[in-house]
């Protein structure tokens, strides 16, 4: 053999018998080992979502393959998403793996992971819808008056767009006015429109923007008459 394939030779040896190095990266949702988990899978959800603004969610998963006093993380992750991912809270796992989260009106959209050490579970996104109020001037108009549609949007939107919707005789609700919000107090904006009425309806008033599901009023009857 000569001298030059002799060498090759070993060296093709010698690099089958190196050792195989795994590499592996931990991604949100991956449900690996790590942080007393154990190779357990790691769930949360939310109840309820969607919420209107100023209300509160129940945040609960389970740790599977672990029993109690095991360590969670909460991760939140606020609208515009993977801009400032942070943990916010941490608890313990009772005998069954299990946790619960109360978290207290969120501000915006939120994303939530649960993390036990390099274990974090999937996302979780709790839709906060806009808080509406609607007033009317008059709700017993004559054919004709002019009516003022008020409320307030929370939290501030101003200069957002909302909707001013009629209900028709099928059940769904037509845009018959729009209204821009404005400066209000620290925490909301408000809007007022005056518009004619001539018949009988019921009215409600929507928003919706990017960072935050769409809100809804409670619905205004008006009755007219001559």
């Amino acid at each position: 053999m000569k001298p030059s394939l002799r060498v090759m030779l070993v060296a093709v040896v010698a690099a089958l018998s190196l050792p195989v190095v795994a590499q592996a990266a931990h991604k949100p949702g991956h449900t690996g080992g790590g942080g007393g988990g154990g190779g357990a899978g790691l769930t949360i959800k939310a109840t309820p979502t969607p919420i209107v603004f100023g209300s509160t969610t129940t945040l609960s998963g389970r740790l599977t393959g672990a029993g109690a006093d095991v360590t969670v993380t909460l991760r939140r992750d606020e609208f515009p998403y993977n801009s400032d991912l942070q943990d916010v809270a941490t608890t313990k796992t009772d005998n069954n793996g299990s946790f619960t989260f109360v978290v207290q009106r969120p501000v915006r959209n939120t994303s939530y992971q649960a993390v036990v050490g390099t274990t974090v579970s999937a996302p979780v996104i709790v839709n906060v819808r806009i808080r509406l109020g609607l007033r009317v001037s008059d709700a017993t108009p004559r054919v004709g008056q002019l009516v003022t549609f008020r409320g307030r949007a929370c939290p501030k939107h101003d200069g957002l767009v909302i909707a001013i919707k009629r209900r028709t005789a099928t059940g769904s609700f037509v845009t018959v006015r729009r209204a821009r919000l404005k400066t209000g107090t620290t925490a909301c904006s408000v809007y007022a429109r005056s518009f004619r009425i001539f018949r009988d309806g019921a009215y409600r008033v929507v928003a919706d923007d990017a960072d935050h599901a769409k809100g809804v009023s409670p619905t205004r009857s008006i009755d007219v008459h001559r």
